[in-house]
């Protein structure tokens, strides 16, 4: 009971402090003065003393109107927006809108680095030789792309270097157009991706998009839409393939260390657990990161 009666008496207090807040601001408002809030009218040559900088450094340098025409709206100045001059620019990209593709283009870094270049095919080789050897995470996920990274950027080099003196130093010195420079920087990399797909790849997707092809035609011919999947699927393939030729020797080891495990009649010992100390031998005898790694970079040569 008495726990009770000292809620009632807590709710009455704060409800007395509200009503008592509530009555404090209501006489704060009534006291305070009335503000008046106007428009005034800005003329042309007072701008320079109520805005900063000069009057040729503005963004805004006339006072704001409104147009009865499309031509006094081109005459009006609009800051701060994103626009394409396709008249007198001859079809020139504004900084914004070049800044905006080019945050595009680096978020879509990742996928043209893993996809169009020879990451696909060493990251899986690399895979597929750790579990091979059932080292589990050793090397760890790091160090595996760490290295794909760096075997990329060499393979590729030949490739950088042909799109920057080819597009990038061209455009920037404005030489060509964003469309040539585009252009440019595409041949060599599909220079690049032809050599590595398949024919049969190409042909499946030339089928599925109805498109006529000859080989005589050369690369040039193919579309980009085509050959992009098309080299992605003949990465995947001989990957697996370099993958399965790394197996055959661990597997053959398994068999040994498993049969040898059955006639000694130790039927509950993992044969995984003896026979990995025997794949890492072997595979520090032959000099297996060697040899690895270096027959999955000639296969771009």
């Amino acid at each position: 009971m008495m726990y009770k009666i000292k809620m009632k008496k807590n709710r009455r207090i704060n409800r007395i402090i509200v009503q008592i807040c509530l009555l404090f601001m209501v006489g704060i408002l009534c006291i305070y003065p009335e503000i008046d809030a106007y428009a005034v009218e800005v003329r042309q040559e007072g701008i320079g003393s109520q805005l900063t900088d000069t009057t040729e450094d503005r963004t805004n340098i006339n006072e704001p109107g409104a147009s009865d025409d499309t031509d006094e709206l081109k005459e009006l100045n609009i800051a701060n927006t994103v626009t394409v001059t396709y008249d007198n620019g001859n079809g020139e990209l504004n900084g914004a809108l070049r800044i905006l593709i080019t945050l595009t283009l680096i978020a879509m870094a990742p996928i043209l680095i893993i996809l169009m270049t020879s990451f696909t095919r060493i990251i899986i080789v690399m895979h597929f030789t750790r579990n091979a050897l059932n080292t589990q995470t050793a090397p760890p996920n790091q160090v595996l792309i760490g290295l794909t990274l760096f075997l990329t950027f060499f393979i590729m080099s030949p490739t950088i270097n042909t799109i920057r003196t080819e597009a990038i130093a061209p455009f920037d010195a404005g030489q060509i157009d964003q469309a040539e420079a585009l252009d440019r920087a595409m041949k060599p990399m599909r220079d690049f991706m032809y050599p590595q797909t398949q024919m049969k790849d190409v042909r499946m997707f030339l089928d599925i998009a109805n498109i006529e092809w000859n080989e005589a035609d050369g690369v040039d011919a193919i579309p980009s839409s085509v050959l992009i999947p098309s080299f992605i699927v003949s990465e995947l393939r001989t990957a697996f393939i370099i993958g399965f030729l790394i197996y055959v020797p661990f597997i053959v080891i398994d068999m040994v260390v498993a049969s040898a495990l059955m006639s000694m009649g130790m039927m509950m010992l993992p044969p995984t657990t003896i026979s990995m100390p025997f794949k890492i031998l072997l595979f520090v005898l032959a000099d297996g990161w060697n040899l690895v790694i270096g027959n999955v970079v000639r296969t771009f040569y």
